[in-house]
């Protein structure tokens, strides 16, 4: 990774496994996120509801995620992001869900 997070560009930290990753949710991630999970309105309004599924939290996650490590698989960001605990991944998807909703 190159340098940190970028909050005006809608950039989000996240620490995982002793590494911060830089999530950015770009036009191109957030389609191939909607792709995956289903309208982006529907995922803000299960998180705002407290009913977004972990799958779905590193889902949006994985195609944030800029400058991926070459050796970091999707199961192992879900199992980092658990065993960091979801609490401390909350500020990145609060970040996230903030992008998608207001932009920039």
């Amino acid at each position: 990774m190159t340098g940190g997070a970028n909050v005006v560009r809608g950039e989000a930290s996240l620490r995982v496994a002793g590494e911060t990753l830089v999530l950015r949710p770009s036009f191109a991630a957030l389609v191939a996120a909607e792709g995956e999970l289903g309208p982006l309105f529907a995922v803000v309004e299960r998180a705002a509801e407290g009913r977004l599924a972990l799958a779905e939290m590193i889902g949006l996650f994985w195609h944030c995620l800029r400058d991926r490590p070459e050796e970091l698989t999707r199961e192992a960001l879900g199992d980092a992001v658990v065993a960091g605990g979801i609490a401390a991944a909350t500020p990145a998807l609060k970040g996230l869900l903030g992008q998608i909703l207001a932009g920039r």
